[in-house]
């Protein structure tokens, strides 16, 4: 359908700082998602715009799936042997 994307409103996501308890909303940009072999290496990782720092948080399935539907970069970790 020619004009869709134009009409849809860009995706955001909750998230919360652990260092400062801020909480805000950031586009699928400022995301990041690692997925790794296993729950321990797959996570999501954001700068927070409050106090800067750096946070990673783990992301289970449904995270995984609610990130790359929205749009975030991924980037797939492999293990080696």
């Amino acid at each position: 359908m020619p004009g869709l994307a134009a009409t849809m409103a860009p995706v955001l996501f909750k998230a919360g700082c652990p260092d400062c308890r801020s909480r805000f909303e950031l586009s699928a940009s400022a995301l990041r998602l690692a997925i790794g072999a296993s729950r321990r290496t797959t996570f999501y990782s954001f700068t927070c715009p409050e106090c800067g720092s750096s946070v990673r948080k783990p992301a289970g399935e449904r995270i995984v799936e609610l990130l790359t539907g929205g749009g975030v970069r991924t980037l797939r970790l492999h293990t080696t042997v």
